[in-house]
């Protein structure tokens, strides 16, 4: 897919370039708890600033719904902002910049979703947010599954462009999704069964192999009869799982760590044959045996995608597979295959176990990640597309 990017632009210097993120970052008592996102973003602000342009930020934080809610201003997000760029990035209101254009090189809009008129991609808003500036740059991929004036709108008044970021995820993902070394070996685990089956039957046609364990392993053995007490499943989808994981392509974990929720009486157990697990018991983690026959997959992959973690590895004792998977996964990934994650809980294990350096692309993208993988087009990216 070829995108326009804004490094295409010859001249930036003195231009109004109003530029999309993603700063929808976790914020306690004032405090950002993860600033991955931000640190993703430094590459194309930098590049911007440097070239001349003077830079408008636009981002959401959380779902206030069209209404002013203090507890999700941008305001904790400009203070650590303006710490990496090392120079002061005011926080503006949109009435602000309506009635007296800013002087400063940066500055960053207060949360783009107080205004009902950005969830709805409302056409009079859109044009009010165009006459900020002259060129839209998109750097938020990970909201590019949304049809919002900041996301898609934008681009029908302005000169539209990839950022730095954008560019990156979107030529990463494609070239795991399309044109793949192989053998290309996809990872899916999580709980939440739903999203990933329109990946895994995507991927049906395209992966030689896919790995699958959390809830959505879950879900297929509670098809297959096993009682599995405590245990994250969607019953919705036992029966499509249960059809979906007889084929071929699909290894399903061997054994698991099972117990309580609290990590209370957890014992290793084969799921060679039908699971009775007591009413507080459940499935927390795939065994020994399943990270070594992952490991046997993993190790051939040229191209590798991991999307969701493995159980509840939050939890002692349940993080071990996880863990032992995304350590072989990062491995693997340095130079012997070409491998893409994303997900917050699968960027979040990353960058605990301090292995996202050696992954090719830790994606932005939660749910704009899956939807690409299950082969939709996304709304935020069809706009950066060359004719």
């Amino acid at each position: 897919m070829h995108l326009r990017k804004i490094i295409e632009i010859k001249n930036l210097k003195g231009k109004r370039i109003l530029v999309r993120v993603d700063f929808n970052v976790p914020v306690e008592k004032g405090k950002i708890k993860n600033d991955f996102k931000i640190i993703k973003s430094l590459p194309t602000i930098n590049y911007l600033l440097d070239k001349g342009a003077s830079v408008i930020l636009v981002s959401h934080l959380g779902r206030p719904n069209g209404v002013v809610d203090q507890s999700l201003s941008l305001r904790p997000i400009a203070k650590v902002l303006s710490s990496f760029l090392n120079k002061e990035v005011k926080l503006k209101s949109l009435k602000e910049l309506q009635q007296k254009p800013s002087n400063e090189k940066i500055v960053l809009l207060e949360n783009i979703r107080f205004f009902p008129g950005e969830e709805k991609n409302d056409i009079a808003f859109t044009k009010e947010l165009s006459k900020l500036a002259e060129i839209f740059v998109s750097e938020c991929f990970a909201v590019a599954h949304r049809s919002s004036a900041s996301v898609t709108g934008l681009a029908k008044y302005l000169p539209t462009y990839a950022g730095l970021l954008m560019a990156e995820e979107v030529e990463g993902i494609e070239r795991a999704v399309s044109k793949p070394k192989k053998p290309l070996v996809v990872i899916l685990g999580g709980i939440k069964t739903e999203t990933k089956i329109p990946v895994l039957k995507n991927f049906l046609t395209k992966a030689d192999y896919i790995l699958v364990g959390g809830g959505i392993a879950s879900t297929y053995f509670a098809g297959k009869g096993y009682g599995l007490g405590v245990s994250l499943l969607d019953k919705d989808y036992v029966g499509l799982m249960k059809r979906l994981g007889v084929n071929k392509k699909v290894i399903m974990p061997v054994d698991a760590v099972v117990g309580q929720i609290n990590g209370a009486g957890a014992r290793l157990v084969s799921l060679a044959k039908p699971l009775k697990l007591a009413k507080n018991e459940g499935i927390f983690d795939v065994g020994p045996a399943t990270v070594r026959l992952f490991a046997s997959y993993i190790k051939k992959a040229r191209t590798l995608v991991w999307n969701g973690a493995m159980g509840k590895f939050e939890q002692h004792p349940y993080e071990y597979g996880t863990y032992s998977l995304a350590r072989l996964f990062a491995a693997r990934s340095k130079g012997k295959s070409f491998g893409v994650a994303g997900g917050g809980e699968t960027v979040e294990i990353l960058e605990k176990l301090k292995v996202a350096g050696d992954v090719d692309l830790v994606s932005t993208g939660g749910g704009a990640m899956l939807e690409y993988l299950s082969g939709k087009i996304l709304p935020g990216v069809k706009i950066l597309k060359k004719n």
